[in-house]
């Protein structure tokens, strides 16, 4: 799901990755887009659950999440569902780069799903 954003009002965005953080200006608009795309990867990942436990139903590949955001910076984040065996077990590829820098690291979906909350914790509606 690509987006494009250029909303004047930046709020620093926490993430939490496994050896340290890293803060993007974000527009609350844009985190929500993240925010929602998180969550329709978490009933993707619920139903795969679902699936393996009904060992009688033939699976159904779930398709994976790939969402992109493109403004000062270019963020990515991928994850198949279909390799997880819960949501709390899933971790994603976020990627972040411009024109100096690229960080790429797997992140715990639990752990992204809480620096969004922490987010919205701090920023005005």
């Amino acid at each position: 799901m690509p987006s494009t954003s250029t909303a004047l009002a930046t709020y620093p965005l926490q993430l939490d990755l496994p050896a340290g953080s890293l803060t993007l200006a974000l527009s609350p608009d844009t985190v929500r887009e993240i925010q929602s795309a998180l969550r329709d990867l978490n009933a993707r990942l619920k139903a795969v659950a679902i699936r393996a436990v009904d060992r009688e139903r033939r699976p159904q590949p779930e398709r994976p999440l790939e969402y992109q955001y493109v403004g000062e910076m270019f963020l990515e984040l991928f994850c198949n569902p279909n390799i997880w065996p819960t949501p709390f077990a899933a971790k994603v590829l976020l990627s972040v780069r411009d024109e100096q820098v690229r960080v790429s690291s797997e992140v715990e979906l639990v752990g992204l799903n809480e620096c969004l909350e922490r987010y919205f914790d701090r920023v005005p509606d």
